[in-house]
């Protein structure tokens, strides 16, 4: 099989940030979706780590450590995917309980916005929803005012409520990315942008941050992910070719029902692009 027929899938979420599926049950899921080769992602996190490396031994899934680092540039929030690295580097662990930290006033700040706007008790909804207390989300709050109807899903609930500008949105400083990247690059990784479609950049704000992204050490990008449409999957195959990135694919899944496509489940990379995974697949 070539690298490019393979069904990698190098972006994903389990409860260990704000995701409603465990380690173990992502990785069946995986294995289940003809996934060759697979990566947990969890924000600011690498816990789950040890739990879904076990689960895709037993099960003959190859898998690649990972994880989603929020940064803060230029005033906006950018993720930056770090993967194959070791997840047991001093420096990156720290770096990442120092991200996640905040995450709770962050949640009651949001909590007080609803609650002015006439939508209650949020936090304590939200926390229904939370399987590890560090990361309490957006998408924990999320799900709570889909529960109580405020919004018919997920999505809705983001654009009305929790996206800038909007009633409970709360901004919060995260890592730098000089940081991020650095974190990862020190742990043996790949930094790889995330879902670089969904960031609200001007067309020069969008160059500097790449030219910044690859001056740093950054090696990728997503191009195919579950946050890009069809067309965009073709314009960041173009960037990744313009800027010299390696490509990545992942499909951002946190739950069964949240309209994002399912684990494995996404069209494969170009032939005309070179794999983040090319130089690690065994």
């Amino acid at each position: 099989m070539s690298l490019h027929s393979l069904n990698v899938d190098l972006h994903c979420h389990s409860t260990v940030s704000d995701g409603v599926l465990s380690p173990d049950v992502l990785a069946h899921r995986a294995k289940a979706n003809g996934v060759d080769v697979w990566a947990l992602t969890d924000h600011d996190e690498v816990g789950g780590i040890a739990l879904a490396k076990e689960a895709a031994r037993d099960i003959g899934l190859q898998y690649v450590t990972g994880v989603e680092i929020s940064v803060t540039w230029a005033s906006k929030t950018i993720h930056i995917v770090g993967l194959n690295f070791d997840e047991t580097n001093n420096e990156l662990v720290l770096g990442l309980a120092k991200t996640r930290s905040g995450r709770q006033r962050r949640a009651e700040d949001m909590a007080a916005d609803l609650a002015r706007v006439g939508i209650p008790n949020c936090y304590e909804g939200a926390l229904k929803y939370v399987g590890n207390p560090d990361l309490i989300s957006r998408s924990h709050f999320a799900r709570y005012l889909v529960e109580i109807g405020v919004s018919p899903d997920v999505s809705s609930v983001f654009k009305s409520y929790l996206a800038d500008g909007k009633p409970g949105f709360v901004p919060h400083r995260w890592a730098t990315l000089s940081e991020a990247v650095g974190w990862i690059r020190g742990a043996g990784g790949y930094a790889v942008v995330a879902h670089p479609g969904r960031y609200d950049l001007s067309l020069i704000a969008h160059d500097e941050f790449l030219k910044e992204f690859k001056e740093l050490g950054g090696v990728g990008i997503e191009v195919i992910t579950g946050s890009h449409t069809p067309d965009q999957y073709e314009d960041y195959a173009k960037v990744a070719k313009q800027y010299g990135f390696l490509a990545s694919r992942g499909s951002d899944f946190h739950a069964p029902d949240e309209n994002l496509p399912d684990l494995g489940q996404l069209p494969l990379l170009s032939k005309d692009l070179t794999p983040v995974w090319s130089s690690w697949i065994t």
